[in-house]
């Protein structure tokens, strides 16, 4: 537990000290967001806040691992690798929103090229590592269920699905810092329990960096992650879900990134056959935006929800 604890308090303090550089670059290079056209009208007033700042947190977590683990397992390594992948597919989208002075950067097909790459080399990985292999852990039973030849295609499938609902669960100051936030504490507890003694670093590491991150990404934010850290927080969930072989676990405690994006499909599909809108607004943050909530108080509720959603998952994992 030592070692988590020391990750946790050593990123959280490298965050706090290399904010108030990178935030002030990204300001002079002019590195500021560009908001949809077709977003809610309250976000136009922050037009020009600085991005990527999800920079910082990937730079805290590389530093840290580190400082506290200098000879990396398998695991960590791979699990840094995917943050950090993911985390670049992302600068490059933000780089090209700023360069292009627009909303989107990289094309569709683009992202999930390089999303599929990262995603194919971390199921990769597990498969043929003796310690994960094909197997993954049922919710609420003992059951380890053998995908065999299908879980690469169904591992890929998750991770590119995790890593874009997190992407769509960043839409307010904070919100996909707090959720993800109480998931990777989740997780650490988790790993401490399996005696994971390297993913629990990874964990304490991320924690402490989100932990360090909110303190200028809380409303007002000061900088937004951008596409640069949701991404990267993607990446690191799902990497440690694949890892641990729960990523039916993580569908219960990331049941806030499983509604947003779900929102999503449901606003498009409905309204492509039958050109009704069932939400005012999708994803579901900006329903609630809508419907007059303040995002401090959704974001509020978010967390709460995700944290309970954490109460279930460890029911879950403890049969």
């Amino acid at each position: 537990m030592q070692i988590t604890i020391y990750a946790t308090i050593i990123s959280f303090v490298i965050v706090l000290l290399i904010g108030p550089i990178i935030i002030p670059a990204l300001k002079r290079f002019k590195f500021g967001q560009n908001i949809r056209d077709d977003g809610p009208k309250s976000h136009l007033k922050k037009a020009g806040t600085p991005t990527m700042g999800g920079i910082i947190f990937i730079l805290s977590i590389i530093i840290t691992t580190f400082i506290v683990q200098r000879k990396m397992s398998g695991p960590l390594y791979v699990a840094l690798i995917t943050t950090v992948g993911y985390g670049f597919i992302g600068f490059l989208d933000d780089s090209l929103k700023i360069i292009k002075k627009r909303s989107l950067g990289l094309r569709a097909y683009q992202k999930l090229i390089g999303q599929i790459t990262f995603a194919f080399i971390l199921s990769y990985y597990a498969y043929i590592n003796k310690d994960i292999g094909s197997v993954i852990h049922i919710p609420f039973t003992n059951s380890m269920v053998d995908f065999g030849i299908f879980y690469i295609p169904f591992m890929m499938f998750v991770i590119v699905g995790v890593t874009n609902s997190v992407n769509l669960t960043d839409g307010l100051d904070g919100l996909a810092s707090g959720v993800t936030l109480i998931v990777s504490i989740f997780f650490a507890i988790v790993t401490y329990g399996l005696g994971d003694k390297d993913l629990s670093l990874f964990c304490g590491a991320l924690s402490g960096s989100l932990l360090g991150f909110l303190k200028y990404n809380s409303y007002p934010a000061q900088v937004f992650m951008g596409d640069t850290g949701s991404l990267a927080l993607g990446g690191a969930i799902s990497a440690l879900a694949v890892l641990l072989r729960m990523p039916f676990i993580l569908v219960i405690v990331g049941g806030i990134y499983v509604v947003e994006t779900l929102s999503d499909i449901i606003q498009i599909i409905s309204f492509k056959t039958t050109g009704k809108r069932v939400f005012k607004m999708a994803p579901l943050h900006h329903h609630f935006e809508q419907e007059g909530w303040h995002e401090t108080k959704i974001v509020a509720w978010f967390c709460i929800f995700t944290a309970i959603l954490c109460l279930i998952g460890f029911l879950a994992i403890s049969f």
